[in-house]
């Protein structure tokens, strides 16, 4: 399996987990925060999305779907266009509400697709390409991406916790 092919995997499996943990839950549940202080579901989803969109769209050249796709526009949150949820404080992850978990899911899907989409575009050399100078040593496209998938699962993962907990409440 090639590298594309691992990450294409890594990413379709974000995907389920983010689905498993939006599908079906009303907007209260969505936004429910454990002991009124962890994020939300809805902030873990928008967040883990913001930050594969603004990854993904700065390696690849393109611009972000938050943006060029009108998504910010339909969340309305009230966040700079530029905002991917990093160093959110209290206030900032409760300013991330949303009216249904199809907007967060179709939101996902788009730039799953997008992200799907560059990934078959790229070669094996392409991962060795430095695409952040900033750091030391400088940032590789295989190490940005592996960066995203960690970061995703780990959100991915937190969503799903938070909807066992809900569930088990209702019981």
């Amino acid at each position: 399996m090639k590298s594309a092919q691992l990450l294409v995997d890594a990413f379709g499996r974000i995907q389920e987990v983010v689905h498993e943990a939006v599908d079906g839950l009303t907007p209260d549940e969505l936004h429910a925060r454990l002991e009124g202080r962890a994020n939300s579901i809805a902030w873990l989803v928008w967040h883990l999305t913001r930050i594969q969109d603004d990854h993904v769209a700065d390696a690849a050249g393109t611009e972000q779907l938050w943006t060029a796709d009108g998504w910010a526009d339909r969340f309305d949150l009230g966040l700079p266009p530029y905002d991917t949820g990093y160093g959110h404080v209290r206030g900032e992850v409760d300013a991330v509400r949303v009216t249904s978990g199809e907007l967060l899911t179709g939101y996902h899907d788009a730039v799953h697709d997008h992200t799907v989409g560059y990934l078959r575009t790229l070669h094996e050399a392409d991962f060795e390409r430095v695409v952040d100078e900033s750091w030391d040593p400088p940032v590789t496209l295989a190490v940005r991406l592996v960066s995203v998938v960690s970061d995703d699962l780990q959100h991915a993962g937190q969503a799903a916790f938070l909807r066992g907990l809900a569930a088990r409440r209702t019981r």
